[in-house]
């Protein structure tokens, strides 16, 4: 969950974007995809997997929902989308290109802050699981 001063901050990006729908079932985007926008969850709620080669099936790394934005990894690094995020119920989202996003954090410098609040609970969330995974026998110590 986003705080409000965060979930405020990335509202900011609304007006840069297009709104899409997606039906449940649907994904927004793939895993290994390239990475053009990032999505500002209005309603609805999506799950973020990621597939690997060992697993047998995806991993559910979260389900996010409004005020929350997902495809912001990918967008600003530049690289592939590192994972798949399917809607779980109807979703609307504005969908913001790379060239919006920069010009809505130049702009509203907020946005920025924002975006790194959201980059360093996702890195927190990741080194948890990974924490978890070890510790069941599901991977070897850094």
């Amino acid at each position: 969950m986003i705080s409000s001063d965060v979930g405020r901050a990335l509202a900011r990006l609304i007006p840069y974007g297009e709104r899409m729908t997606f039906p449940r079932g649907v994904d927004l985007m793939a895993q290994g995809d390239l990475s053009e926008a990032l999505y500002v969850i209005l309603e609805g709620r999506v799950s973020v997997l990621r597939s690997h080669e060992a697993l047998q099936e995806p991993l559910l790394l979260a389900i996010l929902g409004p005020g929350e934005v997902v495809g912001e990894m990918g967008l600003l690094e530049g690289q592939a989308r590192s994972a798949t995020v399917r809607a779980i119920e109807d979703t609307i989202v504005v969908k913001v290109d790379a060239e919006a996003v920069s010009r809505c954090a130049f702009e509203h410098p907020e946005v920025s802050l924002a975006l790194l609040r959201v980059l360093s609970s996702r890195l927190r969330i990741a080194d948890e699981l990974a924490a978890r995974l070890r510790a069941a026998g599901g991977g070897r110590p850094a």
